[in-house]
């Protein structure tokens, strides 16, 4: 599993109702099925991915992140489960606040736009940078809002958005090291590739 996915698994209590937004072949939400025991549905447009998903025994609602999530009551769920899609919706705060609507939580990852990789490519050799984290050349991505990890904690505390917990991590096999790990908490927005957050609209107790 991708590291992002590892660490998000740490906050989907055992046995809880999870929706998991933009899940591809279903890789996460097969894995707490088989290993945290939760029930849930996953969100998914593009069909190959969903018949996948499908076939591996998963429940999908074939549907895009742009229409909201109209179709689920409040409440209905414990956990929403976004893995790099945040980026790719055209309204990331109105999505975010129908999370937390549908959810007491949400889990969000993203790639971190504000890398310092990126910074140098884009500095220094004036186009887009492509990384492990934002794999695409600008004229394919999907990625139409990226952002860094102090834009998405301002956009938080616009909405009365109460963050739990943050994790800081790299796609970089050298990412991985005790003393990169070290230095990635001092500065996330610098070194961090990839943001991880447990967010909710209730304050933490």
């Amino acid at each position: 599993m991708r590291m992002d996915h590892q660490l998000a698994e740490r906050w989907i209590a055992p046995h809880s109702h999870v929706l998991d937004l933009g899940c591809g072949n279903g890789e996460l939400l097969a894995h707490l099925q088989q290993n945290r025991g939760v029930t849930g549905y996953g969100l998914e447009i593009e069909e190959d991915k969903i018949n996948e998903a499908i076939a591996n025994g998963l429940s999908i609602v074939e549907q895009d992140l742009n229409d909201g999530l109209a179709r689920f009551a409040d409440n209905s769920f414990d956990t929403v489960v976004m893995a790099r899609a945040l980026q790719a919706v055209k309204s990331p705060d109105l999505l975010l606040l129908d999370m937390l609507r549908v959810a007491r939580e949400a889990v969000i990852t993203f790639p971190n736009f504000a890398h310092w990789q990126n910074r140098i490519h884009l500095g220094l050799k004036g186009i887009m940078p492509v990384s492990e984290a934002l794999p695409y050349e600008w004229y394919n991505t999907p990625n139409i809002h990226l952002c860094t990890f102090k834009d998405f904690e301002k956009l938080c505390a616009q909405h009365d958005i109460h963050i739990i917990n943050r994790f800081a991590v790299s796609d970089s096999k050298k990412g991985h090291t005790p003393l990169m790990t070290a230095l990635i908490r001092q500065v996330p927005n610098l070194l961090a590739d990839v943001a991880i957050y447990r967010v909710s609209k209730q304050k933490p107790e």
